[in-house]
């Protein structure tokens, strides 16, 4: 039964093995309502994590860092979110772990739109090449908007206190900022940033993949729970492979006009996400991120981010790269640096 068990895991692709959970076990997972999170809401419904023995409760926050604080502060066992300066001071300090990824900003797939308030657009603001010396709306200091601006201007060569930064936050609090007029220009996940611009509330001017492609999200835990409950963390990730994999055949496929091609089963996990986002069919359709199909991660763009995060005084210099990530429990992981 082990050998085919092992060969089972093999053959799905690059989990590694683990102990299974004797009883059923409680686990509450923090994360935003966005579709980058559509894992843990497809496992959830479909089973699998019952399948695992886990007992799965969503705390749903208003911001990235709130996700990490709750897994480090014990709140809750699991996170999924964004990757922050705050998250990886919390890693440094040994609290929290990335074990997966999440959404990752790749070329060809939207996810995160820059979008334009109104009155921006009409001032002339109708390009990301001219957001130089704008009010820029983001929620807090090493936010994942605050790294997405930064190393957009660095790319162009531009200071980033060429801009007005204002740190307003909340996610609510930004799209209402915008909406408003009282900021330029925002970051907005796709099924927002899509939302916006065909009611009339903003204008969508470009897609973060297009300037910053990057490691955006991720799964973590706490090392407690790796050293205490491993076996409940095997599950878990077992069941949100699964999940990945689901996604995958479902919305990551492209016709020969590289189009998205909706699969078979789209349209449950589309009401899936509904559920959970809010958000009409519609909108999801045309805002689901790129999600790798077996949970592994941009290894050294992990490393890029710490050092870029640490340039800027965000994040410790005492921070260890190598200690942020653990890479047991799942195989296959992208561009892994040698030491």
């Amino acid at each position: 039964m082990l050998r085919l068990r092992i060969a089972a895991w093999t053959a799905a692709g690059m989990l590694c093995a683990g102990a299974a959970i004797a009883q059923n076990e409680k686990v509450a997972v923090s994360a935003l309502a966005f579709v980058s999170s559509a894992p843990i809401f497809i496992a959830q419904d479909k089973g699998y994590f019952a399948a695992e023995k886990l007992d799965v409760e969503f705390k749903i926050m208003q911001a990235a860092q709130p996700v990490a604080l709750a897994v480090a502060s014990g709140d809750a066992q699991l996170g999924i979110t964004g990757l922050t300066g705050g998250f990886y001071n919390l890693a440094g300090k040994d609290s929290v772990r990335i074990i997966a990824s999440q959404a990752r900003e790749e070329p060809g797939w939207n996810f995160v739109g820059f979008v334009a308030s109104n009155k921006a657009f009409e001032a002339g603001l109708t390009s990301v090449e001219q957001l130089r010396g704008k009010v820029i709306g983001h929620t807090t200091a090493g936010s994942t908007f605050h790294y997405v601006f930064g190393r957009l201007f660095e790319q162009r060569g531009w200071r980033l206190d060429e801009a007005q930064l204002r740190a307003l936050q909340t996610v609510p609090n930004m799209y209402a900022a915008v909406k408003g007029g009282q900021v330029d220009a925002i970051q907005a996940p796709a099924n927002v940033a899509n939302a916006m611009h065909a009611a009339g509330e903003g204008k969508l001017i470009g897609w973060v993949h297009q300037y910053v492609p990057w490691q955006l999200g991720a799964l973590f835990t706490s090392p407690k729970m790796i050293a205490e409950k491993r076996p409940v963390v095997e599950g878990f990730i077992r069941a949100y492979v699964k999940a990945t994999a689901d996604y995958d055949a479902a919305f990551q496929r492209k016709g020969a006009d590289g189009q998205r091609v909706f699969g078979a089963g789209s349209d449950e996990l589309i009401a899936i996400l509904q559920k959970y986002t809010k958000s009409e069919p519609a909108i999801i359709r045309a805002s689901l991120p790129y999600i790798d199909p077996q949970g592994r991660l941009k290894v050294k763009d992990i490393h890029d981010q710490i050092a870029w995060n640490k340039a800027n005084k965000l994040v410790d210099e005492a921070v260890d790269p190598r200690k942020v990530v653990d890479l047991s429990f799942i195989r296959g992981h992208f561009d892994v640096p040698a030491n």
